[in-house]
């Protein structure tokens, strides 16, 4: 059965589904577990809101009268909170990993026009690793889908029984002939969060971090992905018109830190990789296409 909640022109309060993500919530063991079909609606997103420019300064953009291509995703964050923190969710929010993003713009959205935003789950699959579903974000504009995503998320829940395999050594990493270095500051965590709302505290700080098991802070994988879109979109060889930009989340990037952006050009579409300092590791991987 499906439960739409609906928000007119304000999406729901960040704090109280911060404080309720925070609450223990043990999942279900073994394979009966079941995300729901639960979505949710803002019939009236703002997308000129005081915070964009500084988002656009946090993730490398330049001033536009469009509207960056990841922020939508940035906009419907409450949706996605607000689903993940539901009664009727079987899995702890913190208990979540993202692996895989994936944007298509349809066309250019200018800064000041009005969206509608809907935000499902689906795509529930049980895989080696544990639990994985997909969030799917839409964003229309006068009855007409202009934006589209879809974030692949875990938990990890190995299945019962499941004989561990012996790890096989990852494939050979290409290189592409384009490399920028990239410095990432101690406190991106916390200027991304200020300018996106999450406050996830693996990003905060080292000492909040290591509550979760990680060393230092790491970068969100949403600011990594839309920094390297930044980056590439002012380059020469960049095309405006509809695209789809994929990625896939590997390795977190510690903070702070050296990253290597890494990519190549085609003619209609483009390979990226986010490299770890010694170029021989990859914090995320995608590509390009122009539709």
């Amino acid at each position: 059965m499906s439960n739409t909640l609906v928000y007119r022109d304000t999406p729901p309060s960040l704090l109280p589904l911060f404080a309720k993500a925070a609450l223990p919530k043990k999942a279900s063991s073994g394979t009966d577990v079941r995300v729901p079909e639960l979505s949710a609606t803002l019939l009236y997103a703002h997308t000129s809101r005081a915070d964009l420019k500084q988002y656009e300064r946090v993730c490398g953009f330049q001033p536009s009268n469009q509207l960056p291509i990841t922020w939508p995703h940035i906009l419907a964050f409450p949706l996605h909170l607000k689903l993940l923190t539901e009664k009727a969710f079987p899995l702890p929010l913190l208990g979540l990993v993202h692996l895989r993003n994936s944007i298509t713009q349809f066309r250019r959205i200018g800064t000041g026009e009005a969206l509608k935003l809907d935000v499902r789950l689906s795509g529930q699959e049980r895989t080696t690793r544990g639990i994985e579903f997909d969030m799917i974000t839409t964003a229309s504009s006068a009855g007409s889908m202009v934006w589209e995503e879809s974030s692949t998320m875990l938990f990890r829940q190995p299945e019962p029984n499941r004989k561990s395999t012996e790890k096989t050594a990852p494939p050979a990493l290409e290189h592409y002939p384009n490399t920028k270095e990239i410095k990432v500051g101690e406190s991106i965590g916390r200027q991304y969060a200020k300018v996106s709302g999450d406050s996830n505290l693996i990003h905060m700080h080292a000492l909040t971090a290591k509550a979760f098991g990680f060393p230092k802070a790491i970068a969100h994988g949403m600011w990594s992905k839309a920094y390297a879109l930044a980056i590439m979109g002012q380059q020469n060889g960049w095309r405006s018109g509809p695209l789809k930009v994929s990625c896939q989340l590997k390795k977190p990037v510690f903070l702070p830190g050296t990253a290597q952006l890494n990519w190549r050009e085609g003619k209609n579409a483009w390979d990226y990789q986010l490299l770890n300092a010694r170029g021989d590791a990859p914090h995320l991987s995608g590509q390009i296409e122009w539709l």
